[in-house]
């Protein structure tokens, strides 16, 4: 029998459900938590390369102590952090770390790599399965970075997608530097954003090489030269790998808004969470309501059966929605008031697993033996 392991990162620690695969609706979670109490949580991933247990790979923010990175083998039973920071910066960068936004496993056959995305905006690079990492030199001193201008969470490598088809190719999104990709395992790096729209340059600006502000990238899961992106204003996707870029959001209630995520299995399928203007970036007319297309974006439809009614003001953030790998589908979001929801049928219908739970910042769920 398979399980459901569904990871909360929020403001306050970490926090672990499972159910099995397949049980009634009703079927209650069994929750545990939180881990790394006090800790805010930014970024967790599920190594699956390593055989029976995945490691669990936590991005934890200390008041006290600063950001670590941390490894789990047992299900969160036990956590290691390594003796020495895991990720830092080099002494000749003049810089520090902040956080640790994004944990990333490499490929299939590359099972001791794992890829950091940080802020300030850079790669970092493991090769013994996140217990220490290497700034990747070649997007740090990339030409452009100097111009990458803070937004208003930062300047956060957030985005890291790893090609099934070659390990060595990379994309990457930072917050406000936009999309870039490398074909050589980080060596060389190109910008990739032609066709996004940069809505707060001035009107002659507005599709730069490179500075804009990207919330999300997923890959589609039939098609790996397919991508889509949630913009600072638009939803975006890219049939050629990300060389060109085209809108797909004018349907949406909003085309703002953080998360995107692509469906485990089924081609030109992805979901989106649209938010209000800048003004309150709350949901879309006030209304928790994740949207879905199954036709790669040509039409979008709004899921909400079983998700709060009336008025709502809970956001989600860009790493607070995922996808499991069962079948059909679990769909999963987090929000800012604390509010954890999940979808058995690919977001058909929806239930709530948890309220009051601190600012969810991140969730990331996995099907266990």
């Amino acid at each position: 029998m398979s399980d459901v392991l569904l990871a909360a990162g929020t403001r306050k620690g970490l926090f672990l459900a499972r159910r099995p695969v397949g049980a009634r609706r009703d079927a209650g979670w069994e929750f545990e938590g939180p881990h790394f109490n006090a800790q805010a949580v930014y970024s967790v991933a599920f190594d699956t390369r390593r055989g029976s247990a995945p490691r669990i790979l936590v991005g934890g923010d200390s008041a006290h102590w600063g950001p670590s990175v941390f490894h789990s083998d047992d299900l969160g039973s036990t956590w290691t952090e390594p003796p020495a920071p895991a990720v830092k910066f080099p002494q000749d960068t003049e810089v520090s770390l902040e956080r640790v936004w994004q944990l990333q496993p490499g490929g299939a056959d590359e099972p001791d790599v794992v890829w950091a995305g940080t802020e300030p905006g850079a790669l970092f690079r493991s090769e013994d399965g996140g217990s220490s990492f290497e700034l990747v030199r070649g997007l740090w001193e990339h030409p452009t970075r100097k111009e990458w201008v803070p937004g208003g969470g930062g300047l956060g490598l957030h985005t890291i997608l790893v090609d099934p088809r070659d390990p060595r190719r990379l994309t990457v999104a930072v917050s406000t530097g936009g999309a870039y990709r490398t074909a050589d395992a980080g060596k060389s790096w190109e910008p990739c954003n032609r066709g996004v729209e940069a809505v707060f340059l001035p009107e002659n600006m507005r599709f730069p090489e490179y500075g804009q502000c990207v919330h999300k990238v997923a890959r589609d899961a039939a098609d790996p030269a397919r991508l889509y992106l949630q913009n600072h204003w638009g939803v975006y996707r890219s049939d050629d790998d990300g060389t060109s870029w085209t809108s797909i959001g004018d349907s949406l209630p909003s085309d703002f808004g953080f998360p995107v995520v692509s469906h485990p299995r089924r081609g030109g399928v992805a979901y989106v969470f649209p938010l209000n203007a800048d003004s309150d970036r709350v949901p879309a007319r006030h209304r928790c309501r994740v949207h879905r297309t199954d036709d790669a974006g040509a039409t979008w439809q709004e899921l909400g059966a079983g998700l709060p009614e009336p008025a709502h003001y809970g956001p989600v953030l860009r790493d607070a929605m995922c996808t499991d790998g069962a079948d059909p589908a679990g769909i999963y979001f987090g929000n800012r008031n604390g509010e954890l929801f999940a979808s058995a049928d690919e977001g058909e219908n929806w239930q709530q697993l948890a309220g009051h739970l601190p600012d969810v910042l991140c969730v990331r769920a996995v099907v266990i033996d």
